[in-house]
């Protein structure tokens, strides 16, 4: 049987995937980034959580995704890791490059004539500046709402209904929520219009949006990839149109098989030397 042809994009960005989270939705990833061919891969921050990385659970499908990602820089696709706050430990790696992959806390690009900036966007919260260690229990208190909305979405499978996001409603319904993603979204684009840029794209806030912004300065296209987590989006970009990709819109991406790898046996210490021989062995 012949191989689907993979769509083929010029740009892809995707954000705040979790790795090694329970809410980490990485076998749909996986389907999604078999069915395309990208130029340029930008991973916006938090792909892999450090804060919450456990290595009692570090599922086969989440290595898998690391291993394609690898394989594409195999194929020609240039990526860059940009930092999150919960991979922030790689910032100080930053400036490093290995063939084509590189790792930066922040990347202007050139799209037919426009600037693009993009970074992760943590830098605009507050809870992230002055009280990580809040940050951080929240992060906790997210993790454990996805599980339960796990269970949830167990129980309303068997009674035949469809899945629901509880944190998805709970930020929706709660107005400082909606506010902190208004803010987020005005400050990032009031600070891309002092500085020339045509687009500002961010990740961090878990909310995918694409929208024109305008301000007594100016205007931008502000742009945000979404997550993995409870929306299962990315951002691509091709012939100077940009658009946000939606997992849940997607048959051909649902309808892929994952290959069930036999090695799911790794012990603690080998985890991680699997993982960070994933990148050092990289051709250049």
């Amino acid at each position: 049987m012949a191989k689907k042809r993979k769509r083929e994009v010029e740009l892809v960005i995707i954000s705040d995937v979790h790795l090694g989270t329970y809410g980490c939705h990485a076998e749909e990833l996986l389907r999604y980034l078999k069915t395309i061919k990208p130029k340029r891969l930008i991973l916006n921050g938090d792909i892999i959580d450090m804060w919450q990385f456990s290595k009692r659970y570090w599922p086969k499908s989440h290595m898998q995704v690391v291993k394609h990602i690898t394989g594409l820089l195999a194929k020609g696709t240039k990526i860059v890791y940009l930092t999150g706050n919960h991979d922030e430990m790689l910032r100080k790696f930053s400036g490093f490059r290995l063939g084509s992959f590189v790792i930066a806390n922040k990347k202007v690009l050139a799209l037919q004539g426009k600037q693009a900036w993009v970074f992760h966007g943590d830098v605009f919260d507050v809870t992230m500046q002055y009280s990580k260690w809040l940050a951080k229990l929240g992060a906790l208190g997210y993790d454990a709402l996805i599980l339960l909305n796990s269970f949830v979405n167990f129980i309303m499978k068997l009674f035949g209904k469809g899945k629901i996001s509880l944190s998805k409603r709970v930020k929706d319904s709660v107005k400082q929520a909606v506010k902190f993603i208004n803010d987020f979204e005005k400050t990032a684009a009031e600070i891309a219009i002092e500085n020339g840029y045509d687009y500002v794209i961010c990740g961090h806030i878990h909310h995918p949006e694409m929208k024109k912004i305008t301000t007594e300065k100016g205007e931008v296209t502000y742009l945000n990839s979404g997550d993995w987590v409870e929306n299962l989006t990315a951002l691509e970009y091709n012939g100077g149109e940009w658009k946000i990709y939606r997992y849940a819109d997607d048959p051909k991406a649902q309808s892929v098989k994952i290959r069930k790898d036999p090695k799911n046996n790794l012990d603690n210490d080998e985890i991680f030397k699997d993982l960070v021989n994933e990148f050092l062995t990289v051709k250049k």
